[in-house]
């Protein structure tokens, strides 16, 4: 039976049909298994359609077949836990760990037939050690403030997210993306999210806007959602700076990784997190240093 989702892994803002193929039979910790959230299952069961069975297995669907976000020639598929599940804040640390991803609401892994480019990447905090290419960086933007706000959109926030689309992803689907689709793809309703905003200096109040980083926050975690900065600023290395910054933050505060979503190897967009070392991927069954 097919079941509609909600928006596209990818984050482009069509809807994806998804193929219920089964369930995820690994177990939540008891505390886990065992908390309800009524306000929070009504208002996925109304979206859904159906009421989520009690259970402590977690429900995996598969998508339909869409286009690639990475390789536009290739067709693409995903597993997808269920969205409907009032418990999917608390399993979604444990996602991270399998390899999934947040897109809005849906967390997500690549599943492909015949192609396994996406590799989940994490950056270990205590044993990174920045190159001297990413110490340029860090000393070209010492004057950079940064500051880490709940995650409500501000006008300043989507204007430059609507720049940095333009600029950087111009005709790709998201260029026309406003407040709501920034609302949807960003924040979601249900995670523990951070925007780490880079400001230039100013002597009276925040400075310029330089870029936004969205950030999960876990127990044990940051995972970097997304990245937009200004166009006009990309010789400063803001993508770098901001995951730099976001080492640094879980190192203050004894987080144990960065998440950087995936990684493809040879691929102009993604190659810059292998610079990132020592990085670790997640081979389907465990994490190992990449050589």
């Amino acid at each position: 039976m097919e079941e509609l989702l909600g928006a596209a892994p990818d984050g482009a803002d069509a809807q994806v049909n998804a193929r219920r193929t089964g369930r995820l039979t690994l177990r939540p910790p008891r505390s886990v298994a065992r908390q309800r959230c009524p306000h929070v299952r009504r208002r996925y069961a109304a979206r859904m359609g159906t009421e989520p069975q009690d259970s402590d297995d977690l429900r995996l669907f598969h998508t339909g077949e869409h286009a690639c976000g990475y390789w536009p020639e290739r067709a693409a598929r995903d597993l997808v836990l269920d969205p409907r599940d009032p418990r999917l804040r608390h399993w979604y640390p444990h996602a991270l760990s399998w390899g999934f991803r947040r897109s809005g609401d849906i967390v997500y892994r690549p599943h492909c037939a015949g192609c396994r480019a996406c590799v989940a990447v994490r950056i270990p905090v205590d044993r990174f050690v920045p190159d001297r290419s990413q110490r340029r960086c860090l000393a070209r933007n010492a004057n950079v403030e940064m500051r880490v706000l709940p995650a409500h959109r501000t006008a300043e926030q989507l204007a430059l997210y609507r720049r940095y689309l333009a600029s950087r992803h111009a005709g790709g689907g998201m260029d026309g993306h406003g407040a709501s689709e920034f609302d949807q793809f960003l924040i979601g309703s249900w995670s523990e999210g951070r925007f780490l905003e880079l400001r230039e200096p100013s002597p009276q109040g925040p400075g310029k806007l330089l870029a936004v980083a969205v950030t999960d926050c876990t127990e044990a975690s940051l995972s970097a959602v997304y990245t937009f900065y200004d166009p006009d600023h990309a010789a400063r290395g803001l993508g770098t700076l901001a995951i730099l910054r976001q080492i640094e933050w879980a190192r203050r505060e004894r987080r144990r990784y960065v998440y950087l979503g995936y990684w493809i190897e040879g691929h102009p967009k993604m190659d810059y997190k292998r610079r990132f070392r020592p990085l670790e991927a997640f081979d389907g069954r465990q994490w190992h240093d990449l050589p």
